[in-house]
C-alpha cells in the first residue's frame, strides 16, 4: 500500500500546511517514501533572519514530520479501508 498524507495547522500567523507520500513496508509499518520529498509551505529562518533553502531546512521539516501522529492515523485509515 501507498499514499499521500496531509497536515495543516491554524495559527495567528496564518494557514501552514505539510505533505508528503508514504509506503506501507511490512504491515503495520509504514515510512515516508522520500523524506527530501515533503511538500509545505512553511518557511524556516536561520539566527539572522535568512530563509533557509530548501536543503537546509529538510532536516527541520522531517523533525516536524516524525514528531506528528501521523503513521498511527494511517494505519487507522488502512484498518478501516480493510474493514
Amino acid at each position: 500500500m501507498a499514499g499521500q498524507t496531509v497536515w495543516t495547522a491554524h495559527a495567528e500567523e496564518g494557514e501552514a500546511g505539510m505533505a508528503w507520500d508514504w509506503v506501507e513496508l511490512a504491515h503495520g509499518v509504514v515510512a515516508l517514501a522520500d523524506p527530501l520529498s515533503v511538500v509545505t509551505n512553511v518557511r524556516l529562518v536561520n539566527a539572522d533572519g535568512e530563509v533557509l533553502t530548501a536543503l537546509q531546512a529538510a532536516r527541520f521539516i522531517n523533525e516536524m514530520v516524525r514528531a506528528l501522529p501521523w503513521q498511527q492515523e494511517v494505519e487507522r485509515a488502512l484498518r478501516r479501508r480493510l474493514n
